[in-house]
Order: structure tokens, then C-alpha cells, then sequence
């Protein structure tokens, strides 16, 4: 079994080296997309409106030679963009989908989004789940991890005090004794914890509980059943370090028990490799190789399953890797936000937001209406927000 499969996924960026300038080279799609809006966001026009001066006067006249006039490139690399562009990620049923991102049947679909931690899942793509749920396919989502580690001391201790006041309230005897011990044991353990000291076995449990409690709240907005909400809890990430254990069979082998369950048409997943804890990558390991374990078995489900990866908090896709783009409406990303908040916990005192400053709800918002306007600037229609999708395809 192969662990390490995100290694696989060479999806890095292009425009920013700008080699169409460094001499003779092959002109992929991938490449002519990249070039053309390094060169439409330079001079800030439109792909449609650049002109054969412009190519000559910014090192692109062998595109001329290539493929005749500027406008001939132009609406190549126009189609091409404009057909990654969607309001149906599961698919359009009675539709031709020969330019589409998505196939149109299966209808409904199965799906599983798999969300590293309890928020990733609302964070990356809430809003293509709204679309999703609303569209009436049958999606899952699986949170990989517990998420335990990444909840402060004064949210157990909110919960606590919660749990002590239900005591008081509504139990007797010897349950009331038990709660009232464990509640002692735990605020005595919180209070002469040390800084840097990891988190008795007791104290990760509330923490994991209050992150579930968090996402099935989530899921409750975006209209997610109770019994299509699934948590693995890894076992790599109950190190209760930030440091975690590396990822194993014993991972894969909860993955692909899912998997086999469902056997969906569609699977998202984490393609955000640069979250800098690492979850993400292991999490995304586990998938591709449960997925490698299924391909080996000629597992029959997989012939007509695709899969998607989104990114997140840390970083979007490029312009010449989005394969499907997803456009959110204003009410959409305001229920897009609305699911993120359910999440109180990671809001303002959130242990690992980094350097970034701003919320996760403000990163994906302000990433979202970046990409749409990339997309405006190229020449289409002036959406709010858009969600990218790379489609991953399995060696």
C-alpha cells in the first residue's frame, strides 16, 4: 500500500515565472491559460480585447505565429475558462454535459466530502455543498479528524460549567456524584496545567465533543441528515500534540470502509497541501490511498466516480488548474458564513489561525470574491463569489 500519494498531485503554478518569456518552449493548454491571463490582468483588459500589439509588445507574437491572430488565441483560451464555470457541481440532469465540468448522470449523485478538521468542509466549500443539497443529491460528509487540539482551555471550561449546572439541575445520586468528580478532576487538571503541557485524555475528549457538537449544528444549516454525517477520528491525529503521528494503514482502512459503504459518484477532498500543521496533506494521503486500494481491487463503484479537491483557508487555485468553478450567489455566501460561525470555536480565539490575521470566515470570503473578480476581469459575467475545483485522477 502506498502512504504517500499526495506526492502525486503536481498542480503548481505557472504565470508567476513567467517562462513563455524564456525562449522556445511547448505550449500546453495549461500554459496558454496562464500566459493569456498574466497578459489580460497586465494590461487590464479583458482575454476578448487583447489585440495583436499586445502580443508582440509583451512576448507573446509566437502565439501569433501558432495560432493565426490574437483573437483566435483569445477565444480559445475564452471557451476553454468559460466552460469550467458551473452552477452545477453534481451534474445537470437532461443537459448536454459535453463542455461541462461535471457529468450529468448519475442523478442524483452519492457523494462524500471529506473535511480534514470539523470546519474545513464549510470553510472550503460551503457553498457548492448548499448547491449540492438543494440540487437533491445524497451527500455525505466525513470529518477525518477530531479536531480536538485546536480548542481553547476556556471553551472546556465553558462546557463545564454547563455540565456541573445541568448537575445541579436535573441529576442525583450516583450520576450526580460521578459528573460532580469528573468535573473537579478536570477543573483541577486546568488549572495547574502548565504552558506547552498536552491535554489529559479527558480534557481532548470534551474538546473532540464540542467540535462534533459544533459541526453537526453546521450540518443541520446546510440541511445535512444526522445519519450522513460521519466522524473517523483518524487515528494519526490523536497524538494530542500539534506534532502528530504519521499517517498509517489503520487511517486507510477507516477510509475505505466509507468508501465501500457509499460507493459514491463524487468525493471532494483537501487539496490545500499548505496547511502548515500538515493535517491536510495526511488527511488527503489517507483518501488517495483508500482510493488506490479500491482502483487495485477493480472495485466497480470507482469506474463512475470523480474526484474533486478544493482549497481553503491558506490558498486558492491558480487560474490554469480550476476545472470547475462554482458561482455563489450574495444569499448563498452569507449562508456560507452563517455555517462557518456555527463553528464558535474557531472563530477569534482559535489556537492555530496563524499569521494570518483575519477570521476563517474572512479569509474564505475575501478568497471567493477574488476569484470571481480574476474571473470578471477576464471577461465574465460578474458573479460574488466563486468556489475552484481541481478534478484529481487516480494513477
Amino acid at each position: 500500500m502506498r502512504l504517500n500519494l499526495s506526492s502525486q498531485i503536481d498542480i503548481q503554478p505557472v504565470h508567476g515565472e513567467n517562462i513563455w518569456l524564456n525562449g522556445d518552449i511547448e505550449w500546453t493548454p495549461r500554459l496558454l491559460r496562464s500566459a493569456l491571463a498574466w497578459l489580460s490582468c497586465k494590461l487590464g483588459k479583458s482575454l476578448l480585447k487583447l489585440t495583436d500589439k499586445d502580443y508582440r509588445e509583451n512576448g507573446l507574437a509566437p502565439l501569433l505565429g501558432i495560432y493565426g491572430s490574437a483573437y483566435d488565441v483569445n477565444i480559445r483560451v475564452f471557451n476553454d475558462l468559460q466552460h469550467t464555470i458551473t452552477g452545477w457541481p453534481g451534474g445537470k440532469p437532461d443537459a448536454d454535459d459535453t463542455d461541462r465540468p461535471e457529468r450529468a448522470y448519475p442523478y442524483p449523485k452519492r457523494i462524500v466530502v471529506f473535511s480534514p478538521h470539523p470546519d474545513d468542509d464549510v470553510i472550503s466549500m460551503g457553498g457548492t455543498i448548499g448547491r449540492l443539497v438543494r440540487q437533491n443529491h445524497d451527500i455525505h460528509i466525513a470529518y477525518e479528524t477530531s479536531g480536538n487540539i485546536a480548542v481553547n482551555d476556556e471553551e472546556v471550561i465553558r462546557f463545564m460549567h454547563f455540565v456541573n449546572g445541568f448537575r445541579s439541575l436535573f441529576l442525583s445520586g450516583t450520576a450526580a456524584e460521578e459528573v460532580s468528580r469528573t468535573y473537579k478532576s478536570i477543573k483541577k487538571f486546568l488549572s495547574e496545567k502548565k504552558e506547552g503541557e498536552c491535554d489529559s485524555r479527558d480534557v481532548l475528549t470534551i474538546k473532540g465533543l464540542i467540535r462534533r457538537g459544533e459541526a453537526r449544528t453546521a450540518c443541520a444549516y446546510n440541511r445535512i441528515p444526522k445519519d450522513h454525517i460521519h466522524f473517523l477520528d483518524l487515528p494519526f491525529y490523536e497524538s494530542g500534540k500539534v506534532e502528530k503521528l504519521p499517517m498509517g494503514e489503520d487511517d486507510v482502512r477507516i477510509v475505505e470502509r466509507l468508501l465501500s459503504d457509499i460507493r459514491p459518484h463524487q468525493i471532494y477532498i483537501a487539496g490545500d497541501l499548505a496547511d502548515p500543521h500538515g493535517t491536510h496533506r495526511k488527511c488527503t494521503d489517507a483518501v488517495l490511498a483508500a482510493i488506490d486500494e479500491a482502483k487495485s481491487r477493480k472495485e466497480q463503484w470507482l469506474d463512475d466516480c470523480r474526484i474533486w479537491m478544493y482549497r481553503g483557508a491558506w490558498a486558492e487555485w491558480d487560474i490554469e488548474n480550476i476545472e470547475m468553478a462554482v458561482p455563489i450567489s450574495p444569499e448563498e455566501l452569507r449562508m456560507k458564513r452563517n455555517a462557518i460561525l456555527k463553528h464558535s470555536s474557531q472563530m477569534e480565539f482559535a489556537p492555530f489561525l496563524g499569521n494570518d490575521s483575519r477570521l476563517f470566515w474572512q479569509r474564505a470570503e475575501e478568497r471567493n470574491r477574488a476569484t470571481a473578480k480574476l474571473y470578471h476581469d477576464l471577461g465574465f459575467a460578474d458573479y460574488e463569489a466563486i468556489e475552484a475545483f481541481v478534478e484529481y485522477h487516480p494513477l
